[in-house]
């Protein structure tokens, strides 16, 4: 449970402690390291400062470096990655764990360009394309950069063991899924099968995230970004799927329904977002579509959206019983993992 300076100083009104050990705690819990991501204005430096670090030597590659050439690109990777992990042992040592874990996470993003210089050097490198279409194209080439990634981030998430290293390996995973299909069919996949596999990859993601979920349920989430790139990508490819028939647009929205149904089981808001983003596309759907004209759909719709705030009163009337009773119901490791999340 997060503590905030409201929820002492109520603690104060309610005489459990006194104003002067509230300050105490306040400015103890404000001096110490932080251990874990919060929406703070510290947290949005460490994040931004590290995305901008990542995306500038991944995303924001320009064909200026072609002028390094293969081996220059790759000491210059290795440079960057020996400097990293000096400054990831440095926060490591002061207690910095956020930080640590970005630069960690920025030290295995430079993996793939690492491989791209070296197999340019060696002349190993299989047609004309550079790097700056690793990101933007989906092909076999990459396959190589992609496993070489993977086998970083293993090795670095094994001696760092920071939740954030996660996010890079998942989304080398999703790039593998994609180049993988286009290595299986010989050419580069069309839109539906691009689709395809992201509905199923990010299904398998999900799966494996509740995995890693329930296995690490008494330490950090290091299932965050799994879920995260899962959702995304199986929300993505079953969004893409095309199909005329009404059932399978109304079998559309009752997997967005289970989706939020899941993130409010888990407590884990990117399905709810996504699942409402999904509902909503449905429903304008009807609206702009298969009742243009009807004057009573938007009165309907009303009072579904009334009824659904009442359910939500009851819910919270109900919640502590309802939950007990489906808590029953579960397995012993998922329980344990819902009480630890909430």
């Amino acid at each position: 449970m997060k503590i905030t300076k409201s929820s002492l100083y109520a603690a104060v009104e309610q005489s459990i402690i006194s104003a002067e050990q509230a300050e105490h705690l306040e400015a103890f819990l404000q001096n110490q390291p932080a251990s874990g991501p919060r929406f703070d204005f510290t947290h949005v430096l460490y994040y931004m400062g590290g995305l901008i670090s990542v995306a500038a030597m991944s995303l924001m590659m320009n064909i200026g470096w072609e002028a390094f050439g293969g081996f220059g690109i790759f000491f210059i990777s290795v440079l960057y990655a020996g400097f990293g992990l000096k400054l990831v042992a440095a926060f490591q040592s002061r207690g910095y764990v956020v930080p640590a874990g970005i630069v960690a996470a920025f030290v295995v993003a430079l993996s793939p360009l690492a491989i791209y210089g070296l197999q340019q050097g060696m002349g190993w490198w299989p047609d004309e394309s550079t790097y700056q279409e690793y990101h933007r194209y989906v092909g076999w080439q990459w396959l190589y950069l992609e496993i070489g990634t993977l086998a970083v981030g293993v090795v670095i998430g094994w001696r760092y063991r920071y939740p954030f290293l996660v996010m890079p390996i998942a989304v080398t995973l999703w790039y593998l899924s994609m180049d993988m299909a286009a290595f299986l069919v010989g050419q580069r996949p069309d839109w539906e099968l691009q689709a395809l596999v992201s509905l199923y990859f990010g299904l398998i993601m999900m799966l494996v995230a509740l995995w890693v979920d329930i296995r690490t349920r008494r330490g950090g989430d290091y299932a965050f970004w799994l879920y995260v790139f899962g959702v995304i990508t199986f929300w993505g490819g079953l969004s893409m799927q095309t199909s005329d028939s009404e059932l399978s647009k109304f079998l559309y929205v009752c997997t967005n329904v289970v989706l939020v149904a899941i993130g409010v089981l888990l407590v884990r808001r990117v399905f709810v977002v996504f699942g409402a983003m999904g509902c909503t596309y449905y429903l304008s759907y009807l609206a702009y579509t298969l009742f243009l004209d009807s004057w009573l759909f938007p009165i309907v719709l009303s009072a579904l959206g009334l009824l659904i705030i009442f359910l939500g009163i009851k819910w919270q009337k109900h919640e502590r019983s309802i939950t007990q009773w489906a808590h029953r119901l579960l397995p012993a490791e998922l329980r344990e993992l819902l009480e630890a999340r909430r």
